[in-house]
């Protein structure tokens, strides 16, 4: 069987806009547009910086099918069922096929963790009873478990099993991958720093962060890294690696939430425990977004 990968270019993780009610479906809405009009490639509903780890199972369901419904099939949607519960894990995908997602994102076990024989199992026995396509989620800094390149290569020979976002920030282990695994694994990266040097060794774009206030600069340069016009994607890379790095000065998803308000643009309320930025924070968010050329 070959693989096709689920998307080329730019994937934005997208953001929950809550209220004081829930989730808020018009300003959902309204971000669905704004990233299919700046070129994004696919979305991710329900990650980390969806805060999906405060979403009731009501407000999952009802906002993965809102967004599958609203997106119309305009970006492929990939919907986030990770958890360190497998059974749980299976639901999220098994609801996620139901509702039409293209495919979706599975983050390996946090808190109780597992061994690299664990992941291979946690990772099969969803991939074995959804017949839908899994990307791997690879986030050691998160959930305190890396993905070995070997157990990439076992992964891999599942027909389910489609690709990996690589956010360990780790090249080597990337550059391992791709030699053993090749087509049969697809790379996104999932980190908007590392964009250019993995696509440098093949990764097909990124699922990023920072799309969600530049989504038309991402997909430029996903698309000159496709092309392969590093040097052009470099440029730009230079233009926004500050604020690649500003979008983590605080935890994810506080910042790019606070600079989607400093735009004018109405990301919600953050739920706890999550909170607002410290002053010293936002001044350097507001300043690095000043130099990268974006009013606030």
């Amino acid at each position: 069987m070959v693989k096709v990968p689920i998307f080329k270019g730019s994937c934005t993780a997208i953001i929950s806009p809550f209220n004081e009610h829930g989730v808020d479906y018009d300003r959902l809405a309204k971000n669905l547009d704004y990233q299919y009009e700046n070129g994004t490639a696919a979305i991710l509903v329900c990650g980390t910086t969806g805060e999906n780890a405060t979403l009731s199972s009501n407000e999952y369901a009802e906002m993965l099918r809102f967004c599958v419904q609203e997106n119309k099939g305009r970006m492929k949607l990939i919907a986030g069922v990770g958890s360190n519960n497998t059974e749980t894990a299976l639901k999220n995908a098994q609801y996620a096929k139901y509702t039409g997602a293209d495919a979706i994102l599975m983050v390996t076990p946090y808190y109780n963790k597992t061994t690299q024989k664990g992941l291979i199992e946690h990772f099969t026995y969803v991939a074995d009873r959804v017949d839908i396509p899994m990307i791997l989620y690879n986030v050691p800094s998160r959930t305190g478990i890396g993905i070995k390149a070997e157990t990439y290569k076992e992964l891999s020979k599942h027909p389910n099993i489609n690709g990996v976002k690589e956010a360990s920030g780790d090249i080597s282990l990337a550059v391992k991958t791709r030699s053993l695994c090749e087509d049969d694994l697809f790379i996104w990266s999932g980190n908007d720093d590392n964009t250019v040097p993995l696509m440098s060794i093949g990764a097909l774009g990124v699922i990023s962060v920072a799309s969600n206030i530049v989504p038309g600069a991402l997909s430029k340069l996903c698309a000159l890294c496709l092309e392969g016009d590093f040097c052009h994607a470099s440029e730009l890379y230079s233009k926004y690696s500050q604020l690649f790095s500003a979008l983590f000065v605080e935890t994810n998803p506080i910042p790019v939430k606070t600079a989607m308000k400093l735009m004018d643009i109405d990301s919600g309320l953050m739920r706890l425990p999550l909170t607002e930025m410290s002053d010293e924070n936002l001044a350097y968010l507001k300043n690095t977004m000043r130099e990268c050329g974006i009013n606030v």
